[in-house]
């Protein structure tokens, strides 16, 4: 199937998947399963680079928050450009600001795709353990720096005052669903084209063998730093949004543990070689995340991606696509 077609498939189900929240007519269910979709990109970014090319990334929290404190920092410019511009330059900021989310979102993607390649040409001549730890104190890096910059609430936090409603969608929540709709679409989209072109073929050669990939004369270093870039990018796109929806933002939450741990374990569940994998382990994952929080507390959200993650790993350690295509080879052959 060539990817415009399947592309159109998946805008086909998301249509039909916002009119029936629309037809229920629960906001809850906008809420939920912004949530969900919010962790298909997530799952999808950390699978572009830690599934493809065998980088694990523990730093995806701080790609994260660079999506949201890009918005928190855009919509307190908005808020006070007196701050920020000389006098002179308040008139033509007003027809620039407030900027709106969709713009706020491609920008956390650009900055957040940034901070990926000076990442990666910092670290990616790392490998295996080395490498992960070097990401996890990217993260702590730039929490550090988020917490003593004041403009964007620094450790106090930041209030972010969603409008009411918005026209055409009605309600703000589904606004933002919609938009996390698209999101979700466009990564998974993306993430299936990479997995079948050129890109995707360089990266599974680097996931295999990088000794041998770089002595057969593939360009491992600059395929491992666009696989960088478009990762981060799509978690800085991700996190944009995340101010709006939760409406105060401090760095505990936008840093917070639980997106490193389940951007690792969701395709792991999933199973990491294919882009279907990340989406089938953010749904069972995360659903089941969500209903525990209602039922239950969402300090047990950690326990149940510790388990499962665990169970998995000695179970499934091709995840849940390995298994299906272990059973669909055995079938076969019998």
């Amino acid at each position: 199937m060539r990817t415009p077609l399947f592309t159109l498939i998946l805008l086909a189900i998301a249509a039909a998947l916002y009119l029936a929240f629309r037809v229920i007519g629960n906001d809850y269910l906008f809420f939920l399963g912004y949530v969900v979709l919010q962790y298909v990109v997530i799952a999808t970014a950390w699978n572009i680079l830690g599934g493809y090319c065998g980088y694990v990334n523990f730093g995806s929290a701080g790609f994260f928050a660079i999506g949201v404190y890009s918005t928190i920092f855009f919509y307190n410019i908005g808020q006070s450009p007196e701050d920020v511009f000389p006098e002179f330059m308040l008139a033509p900021m007003a027809w620039i600001f407030p900027l709106p989310l969709p713009v706020l979102i491609v920008l956390g993607g650009v900055f957040a795709g940034l901070i990926g390649l000076g990442m990666g040409y910092l670290t990616l001549r790392l490998r295996g353990v080395f490498f992960a730890i070097a990401t996890l104190a990217l993260a702590v890096v730039l929490e550090t720096f988020i917490v003593n910059w004041s403009f964007v609430g620094g450790s106090r936090g930041a209030y972010v005052i969603p409008p009411e409603s918005v026209p055409v969608f009605g309600t703000f929540i589904q606004y933002l669903f919609v938009l996390m709709l698209l999101l979700a679409v466009a990564s998974l989209a993306a993430a299936r084209l990479i997995e079948r072109s050129r890109l995707g073929i360089g990266f599974a050669t680097i996931r295999d063998d990088e000794l041998a990939a770089e002595a057969s004369g593939v360009p491992t270093l600059k395929l491992k730093l666009i696989a960088t870039v478009l990762s981060g990018a799509l978690f800085g796109m991700a996190g944009a949004p995340f101010p709006f929806y939760i409406g105060y933002v401090e760095p505990n939450s936008a840093f917070n543990l639980s997106y490193a741990v389940n951007a690792i374990a969701m395709p792991m569940i999933g199973g990491t070689t294919s882009w279907i994998g990340p989406m089938v382990g953010a749904l069972i994952l995360s659903t089941l995340q969500q209903i525990v929080t209602v039922t239950i507390s969402s300090a047990v959200n950690l326990l149940i991606t510790g388990l499962l993650l665990i169970g998995f790993v000695i179970l499934a350690p091709n995840g849940l696509v390995g298994l299906w295509h272990h059973w669909t080879a055995r079938r076969s052959n019998s």
